[in-house]
C-alpha cells in the first residue's frame, strides 16, 4: 500500500490537490484499490466506496472532488473523500475483496472517514463488510466523535430504519433530491410541472427514486434506460410499474413491459428529446464522442461526474444548462449528515421539507445566473463551494 501526502492551501478549492491519495493492492486477487481524500474539515471526511471493473484512481480523485464540493456547497461541516476498487462487483470474490479493502483502510475509517454504497455496492453489502471487520455502522468515524457514542448510534440507527413509500428513507431521499433538483429547473424556467418532459439513465437508487418522485409530482417521464436498453413513451411512461418490474441489479424485466412501450437500443437514451435529460447511471455518460446527440435543453446530473468538462462546455456553448453533480445529487449526503447532528429525525416529512427547501433554492439560484448573465450552474456552485469552503475550515465537528 502506498500513499502521498499533499497540501497547498493557496490554492482556490476547485484547483488544489488532494489531501490524501492512496492506493492499496489486494494480495489475493491482485486488485487494487484506491482511497482519495480530497479535503478533512474538522479532520473528517466523507464520500462513499464504489466497485467496478476498470476503476482507476483519476476517476476517484474526480469524484472526491465532486464529494468536497458536495459537502461544501451545502455548508456541511465536514470534507470530501472517495474510494474505489478495481473488480467486478458481480464477480463472487468480490465480499472478500471489499473486506480486505476496508481492513487496510481501517485507520481511516476509525475516525476520519464515513463511507456509504456507491456504484456497485449496495448500503447492504457496506454494513456486512463493516460488520465483518469488526466496525459497528458506516457512520463509525462521526459516531465516535460523539460524547454519547452509544445514544448517538441507537438515534442515527432509528432514523436509517424510518420507512417511506415502502422503502427505507435513505434508498430513497437521494433520488427525491434528484427530483426536486429537476423541478427546480423546471420552476427556475418557468416552465409548468406537468408540460416537462424527463427522460433519465439508470433506474437503480438514484434513477429510480428520481423517477419515481418526478411521477408523483405530475412531470413526464417519456424514457427510462437500463443495462438492457432504453424503454420509451412520449406520452408517458407507467414508472411504478416499470420500478416494480426491476430485478437486483436494478434492469426492467423486458418480458412484461407493456407492447405500446418502444425499446431502443441502449444507448438511445442520450438522444432522445426532452426538456430535461437525467444521466443517473455511469460516470462520463455524455463525453466528448457523444455531446452532439444531446437534444435537451437541461441536463441534471444525477450520478456523479455524468459529464465531461469539455463535453460540457459543448453543451453550454449550444445554450444546454447542466445542473452540476455536485448539487443535484447532494441529497443523500446532506440528509445523512443532518441525520448525524440531529437537525433530522423519524418524521420522513421533515426530511423532504428540508431538502426540497435547500434544494430548489440553490437551483433558483444557478438558474437566475444562467437567465441574467449566461454563468454556467457548475461556475456558480463551485463558487458557492468555495466561499463556503473557506468559511468551514477549521471549524469543529460537533456530533450530538
Amino acid at each position: 500500500m502506498t500513499a502521498t501526502h499533499t497540501t497547498n492551501p493557496a490554492h482556490d478549492f476547485v484547483d488544489r490537490e488532494p489531501a490524501h491519495q492512496i492506493t492499496w493492492v489486494d494480495p489475493v486477487t491482485g486488485a487494487q484499490g484506491y482511497l482519495v481524500v480530497h479535503t478533512l474539515v474538522g479532520g473528517i471526511a466523507t464520500g462513499g466506496t464504489r466497485m467496478r471493473a476498470g476503476c482507476t484512481i483519476s476517476e476517484v480523485g474526480d469524484l472526491a472532488r465532486g464529494m468536497a464540493t458536495k459537502t461544501a456547497a451545502f455548508g456541511l461541516p465536514v470534507g470530501g473523500a472517495k474510494g474505489g476498487v478495481d473488480f467486478d462487483p458481480k464477480d463472487p470474490r468480490a465480499f472478500g475483496v471489499l473486506t480486505r479493502f476496508f481492513t487496510a483502510m481501517r485507520p481511516w475509517l476509525d475516525g476520519r472517514w464515513v463511507t456509504a454504497e456507491d456504484l456497485g455496492v449496495t448500503q447492504q453489502l457496506i454494513d456486512d463488510v463493516f460488520a465483518e471487520v469488526g466496525l459497528s455502522q458506516s457512520f463509525h468515524a462521526a459516531i465516535s466523535r460523539s460524547p454519547q457514542p452509544e445514544a448517538t448510534l441507537a438515534r442515527v440507527q432509528a432514523g436509517l430504519e424510518v420507512m417511506t413509500d415502502g422503502y427505507p428513507l435513505g434508498d430513497v431521499i437521494g433520488g427525491y433530491g434528484v427530483a426536486e433538483a429537476c423541478l427546480g429547473a423546471a420552476d427556475g424556467f418557468g416552465w409548468a410541472t406537468r408540460d416537462t418532459t424527463i427522460t433519465i439513465q439508470g433506474v437503480g437508487t438514484m434513477g429510480g427514486g428520481a423517477a419515481w418522485y418526478l411521477h408523483e409530482a405530475g412531470a413526464r417521464v417519456t424514457a427510462v434506460a437500463d443495462a438492457r436498453g432504453t424503454l420509451f413513451d412520449p406520452a408517458g411512461l407507467d414508472v411504478p410499474a416499470l420500478l416494480d418490474l426491476r430485478d437486483e441489479y436494478g434492469e426492467i424485466d423486458r418480458s412484461q413491459v407493456p407492447a405500446h412501450v418502444q425499446q431502443l437500443p441502449r444507448d438511445a437514451i442520450v438522444g432522445i428529446e426532452a426538456d430535461i435529460f437525467v444521466p443517473a447511471a455511469v460516470s462520463y455518460a455524455i463525453r466528448e464522442d457523444n455531446v452532439d446527440q444531446v437534444v435537451a435543453r437541461v441536463v441534471v446530473e444525477a450520478a456523479n461526474a455524468a459529464t465531461t468538462w469539455g463535453a460540457e462546455d459543448t453543451l453550454t456553448e449550444r445554450g444546454i444548462v447542466v445542473v452540476p453533480d455536485f448539487i443535484a445529487n447532494a441529497g443523500a449526503a446532506a440528509w445523512a449528515w443532518w441525520l448525524l447532528q440531529g437537525q433530522v429525525g423519524c418524521d420522513p416529512r421533515d426530511s423532504f421539507d428540508r431538502l426540497s427547501a435547500e434544494m430548489r433554492a440553490k437551483v433558483a439560484v444557478l438558474a437566475e445566473r444562467w437567465t441574467c448573465d449566461r454563468i454556467p450552474m457548475r461556475q456558480s456552485g463551485f463558487a458557492l463551494a468555495s466561499s463556503n469552503l473557506r468559511a468551514l475550515e477549521g471549524a469543529q465537528i460537533v456530533i450530538p
